[in-house]
């Protein structure tokens, strides 16, 4: 959807959010709009987002905001109901732009990985039978964890770990009056 038939809406503009595998620090940039969060509520609704318990997006929404990297089945699945259900698709920080710290298990097998981790850990309790867990409500893990372009089509970029909070701003700002995003280069981080 064209950011200026966003603002030409005549109702508030839908927004989801989800964090997937990452550390809830680019929800906290959000958060560090501050009062400018109040002033976008005028325009916006925010239908879902990780500080909700909602699990699925109610209804067709125009923006969705995904932090994190995909690092497992339940992740892809998250992220396909948000491409279906928004109309703009925006990666949020180092995690989702390239998978970020979740990353750094791509570097050995998920065998080894999951061995290092439950097997071989030297925080493992001594004389206890280390088992690497499996259960079917646990989400099967992906070989190796993938920045969200790699899954679906990805519309905008907002680069940082976390990424700065007027980058989020100057972002949603201009799709919600109508503007072409753009993000000048002073507002994006790559650290």
């Amino acid at each position: 959807m064209e950011p200026a038939v966003l603002a030409r809406r005549e109702e508030k503009i839908q927004v989801a959010m989800i964090a997937l595998c990452g550390c809830w620090g680019c929800t906290l940039s959000f958060l560090d709009m501050d009062e400018r969060l109040l002033d976008l509520l005028e325009k916006v609704s925010i239908t879902r987002s990780s500080l909700t318990d909602i699990k699925r997006i109610p209804h067709q929404c125009a923006i969705g905001f995904i932090e994190g990297g995909v690092a497992n089945e339940e992740n892809i699945e998250t992220l396909t109901h948000f491409r279906e259900n928004c109309d703009i698709l925006i990666s949020v920080g180092a995690c989702a732009v390239w998978g970020g710290v979740p990353a750094m298990r791509n570097m050995v097998s998920l065998g080894e990985c999951l061995k290092e981790a439950y097997i071989d850990s030297p925080t493992a309790p001594p004389q206890s039978k280390s088992v690497i867990p499996c259960h079917e409500d646990i989400p099967r893990l992906t070989s190796k964890v993938y920045p969200c372009h790699e899954v679906v089509k990805m519309d905008y970029f907002i680069p940082g770990c976390p990424p700065d909070a007027d980058a989020i701003f100057k972002v949603l700002d201009d799709l919600v009056n109508g503007r072409e995003v753009d993000l000048p280069t002073s507002l994006t981080r790559y650290d």
